[in-house]
């Protein structure tokens, strides 16, 4: 048999589905589950050895250790996302903290600016929710539905160009093959599947690492999310179920984050409670540190014929406002809304076309919060005196105006604009 006539009588044996997505994490299983009532055939591929049937005890287990130092400030439209694809009320039973207030205020001057959700007659401003709680409580959700599928230990080797027929050709790491009319790239910011597709990142450093850790306060926290702009990046607190523990995220330079890095925890904890100028008293413990590098990437394109990338795969900006994972879920509920309409409506759901409406509801947005961010980054990385004074004066203004200072927080609580269905309030 020649080499030609081998690999057709491999891509005989290929295993057909309708859709694959790569990448078990939390905007990849939130797409499948948002496209489960499609009754189209999906499988997922994850890289990672899951048991999604003892996910519930193992998790169980890692919460008696402690918290997970990856936190997620998720907001309303996210809540409503999950919600409707049932994993909210397991990540509920779990451990969830909402959070009521947040006080932001510039470390070198006296502008300040404080949210409520009593203004906006809301519960919530949002929820605090470690990674590894969301992720479980969407596995929980996959053995509901006969039509999705999870493979793990696997990854994708090879991902041909599209058919004719526009779909593509899968070659796992366990020797399988696949053909799907449709393979979504959900796999994080450094996707491999998104690479195999062609698909180019522009990307740039913001010149921060961050760090992240649980730390216990001297102070109860209150439900109030504290976040500081330092001279040398944003330091955000994030409360926590215990009103003694609290989440950070400290973006700062490599090399003061180096130095950080460093010291030992007695140190460490006095550097956090300097720096966040002991608005919860003294730092009092400090659980292991994590340490990464910050970088800005958005995909020139979203889709192609017969893939869609979304999530991380798609764009990473800076976590200062914590909104990396709520656009990823954003994403999942656009592109499920894009191809459940089509498949309700006779369409060829898989189609170039139907992609393109995803991409055209989700990319500008997403470029918009991108650049929203690098400009929030830069005005308050600057220690120029002009700019300075005005950006104090600006939060001190705007703290004062109720009304617009509301909206600017429903706008990013996902109350009001442009939502996809799954992220709407009934």
């Amino acid at each position: 048999m020649s080499e030609q006539q081998s690999k057709r009588a491999d891509k005989q044996q290929s295993q057909q589905a309708d859709i694959i997505v790569v990448g078990a994490g939390m905007v990849g299983l939130t797409t499948a589950l948002a496209l489960a009532e499609t009754g189209l055939d999906i499988h997922i591929l994850e890289a990672r050895d899951i048991d999604p049937q003892r996910i519930g005890v193992r998790l169980q287990a890692m919460q008696a250790q402690g918290y997970d130092p990856r936190v997620s400030a998720l907001t309303c439209a996210s809540q409503q996302i999950l919600s409707n694809v049932g994993a909210w009320p397991q990540m509920a039973e779990a451990r969830i903290s909402p959070y009521t207030d947040m006080d932001v205020w510039d470390g070198e001057g006296t502008g300040h600016i404080h949210f409520c959700s009593r203004e906006l007659h809301e519960p919530a401003l949002g929820h605090i929710v470690e990674n590894r709680v969301t992720v479980a409580a969407l596995l929980q959700q996959l053995p509901q539905h006969d039509n999705l599928t999870l493979h793990c230990g696997v990854r994708v080797q090879e991902l041909s160009p599209p058919r004719h027929d526009e779909q593509r050709d899968l070659a796992l790491s366990d020797g399988r093959q696949f053909r799907a009319r449709l393979v979504i790239a959900a796999d994080g910011a450094q996707s491999r599947t998104r690479q195999l597709a062609g698909i180019a990142m522009l990307e740039w450093d913001y010149g921060h690492h961050a760090i992240v850790t649980t730390v216990t306060t001297e102070l109860p926290h209150q439900a109030t999310a504290w976040q500081c702009f330092t001279d040398d990046g944003p330091l955000a607190l994030l409360p926590l179920d215990d009103p003694h523990k609290v989440s950070i995220v400290w973006s700062t330079s490599p090399g003061h984050a180096g130095s950080l890095q460093a010291l030992d925890d007695d140190a460490f904890c006095q550097a956090l409670a300097d720096a966040s100028q002991h608005k919860l008293g003294n730092i009092l413990a400090a659980d292991p540190r994590h340490c990464f590098p910050l970088r800005q990437r958005h995909a020139k394109d979203y889709v192609r014929a017969g893939f869609a990338t979304l999530g991380d795969a798609a764009h990473t900006i800076h976590p200062l406002a914590g909104q990396g994972v709520n656009l990823g879920l954003l994403d999942a509920a656009a592109l499920a809304q894009a191809l459940s309409t089509a498949v309700a409506e006779g369409e060829n759901w898989h189609s170039l076309r139907v992609l393109k409406r995803f991409e055209r509801s989700r990319q500008l947005n997403n470029v918009q919060m991108s650049a929203a961010m690098e400009g929030f980054r830069r005005l308050f990385g600057t220690q120029q005196p002009a700019l300075v004074l005005a950006r104090n004066l600006g939060m001190s203004v705007m703290n004062q105006l109720g009304p617009v200072k509301n909206h600017i927080v429903q706008q990013a609580m996902g109350l009001s604009g442009d939502l996809p269905a799954l992220a709407r309030r009934g």
